[in-house]
């Protein structure tokens, strides 16, 4: 538990969201390196100050960390920080990803993730719908995901579960304040079929603030997000939203156009989501990610197709660097540029450059992704 203090600690620091916490780990590695370095190279970080720069120099470690990895050390909990294999490599690509996630059963680094959301006011039509999804994509090896709450959550998960696959859970709440309380079996038993996660310490209340929160780490750890039945105001569609936001697919259930329960779900396909009537309509959108992309579970660095060292074109400096921040999953030309800081022709170029030499695609749209031979080296590149 001593290894976890530093990311406890830095998490910590006043002013130290995911968004900066990710950019310092870029930068030096590990927390520990970072209250390691000096004062003027971490003001070389981007969006760092003099100020920020003294609270992480002055942060004392709080009691109540302490207290937290001691109960940690005695329970069945586990800590994944973002450095971990375990850590969820779709996750990783979000612009705030968690620093660490507090893990009861067994978090597989998988891609093959596909949540199913909605209402917890959920009809009977919603109900059965998502758990026949859930069994129908579990059943596939495909892990569901969803954030156990009422209604359609909660199917979503026992379709998995009752199919004999694997599912995941993503609290708004401390992994000791179930929420809701009425589902504390239904906690036990997904930690048994798979894992229940959250972002937040072991104490914390189910405030409503944590869910939108939340929200985005279903989305994040997912291919594609199925809204199945969603009002005009729930909160499926603040993860439909993000799910778009972070490049993934959105797809949205049909229902009675006389039903106010569907009128989210009818916004989200009129926004242009995909209408899906059954999994293979999931299937059809998203088989060629989930039969191409490369399994992350066993080592992240391990290239599954075995190029050899010969056959790995030369690289510039800057190509390395580009390369290195592309994975699988398409990213946007905008995002590539406010993470390299490059000027958009320089970085026009250089991609286009790892185009003609096969190690890169361009997908419509300006989305970028290493090509998948060569996916190994985006993390092993120096």
């Amino acid at each position: 538990m001593e290894k976890l203090i530093p990311w406890f600690k830095l998490k910590s620091v006043p002013g130290i969201g995911n968004h900066l916490f990710k950019r310092l780990i870029d930068n030096f590695k590990s927390p520990a390196k970072v209250f390691e370095a000096s004062r003027d190279e971490m003001l070389q970080v981007k969006g760092f100050t003099p100020r920020l720069v003294s609270l992480i120099k002055g942060h004392k470690t709080p009691d109540i960390i302490k207290r937290e990895l001691d109960f940690l050390s005695h329970s069945s909990y586990k800590i994944i920080t973002m450095n971990d294999n375990d850590y969820p490599f779709l996750l990783l690509q979000i612009p705030d990803p968690p620093p660490f996630l507090y893990v009861f059963g067994s978090l597989e680094n998988r891609i093959n993730n596909i949540a199913l959301v909605g209402s917890r006011k959920a009809t009977s039509y919603g109900i059965i719908t998502a758990k026949k999804l859930g069994m129908e994509l579990a059943s596939r090896s495909i892990t569901v995901v969803s954030g156990m709450a009422k209604g359609i959550d909660t199917a979503a998960h026992i379709g998995a579960i009752e199919a004999k696959g694997r599912t995941v859970a993503v609290l708004g709440s401390g992994l000791n304040r179930i929420y809701p309380a009425e589902n504390k079996k239904l906690f036990t038993i997904i930690s048994e079929n798979g894992a229940v996660i959250s972002e937040f310490p072991l104490t914390a209340e189910p405030e409503p603030r944590n869910f939108p929160i939340r929200n985005r780490i279903i989305s994040g750890l997912c291919l594609g997000t199925v809204v199945v039945e969603a009002a005009s105001r729930s909160g499926s569609l603040i993860t439909a939203r993000l799910a778009a936001e972070q490049n993934r697919e959105v797809f949205a259930v049909p229902g009675s156009i006389n039903s106010f329960a569907s009128a989210g779900s009818h916004g989200l396909i009129k926004q242009g989501a995909r209408l899906i009537e059954n999994v293979e309509d999931i299937f059809e959108e998203l088989q060629v990610l989930i039969d191409t992309l490369p399994d992350k579970t066993e080592n992240r660095t391990k290239s599954p197709y075995n190029v050899p060292a010969d056959k790995i074109p030369d690289m510039s400096h800057d190509e390395k660097k580009v390369l290195k921040s592309l994975g699988p999953y398409p990213l946007h030309i905008d995002h590539l540029l406010r993470k390299l800081s490059m000027e958009p022709g320089e970085l026009s170029g250089i991609l286009l450059k790892l185009e003609i030499k096969g190690m890169v695609k361009q997908t419509p749209g300006n989305f970028f992704s290493i090509d998948d031979k060569f996916s190994f080296l985006s993390e092993g590149i120096h």
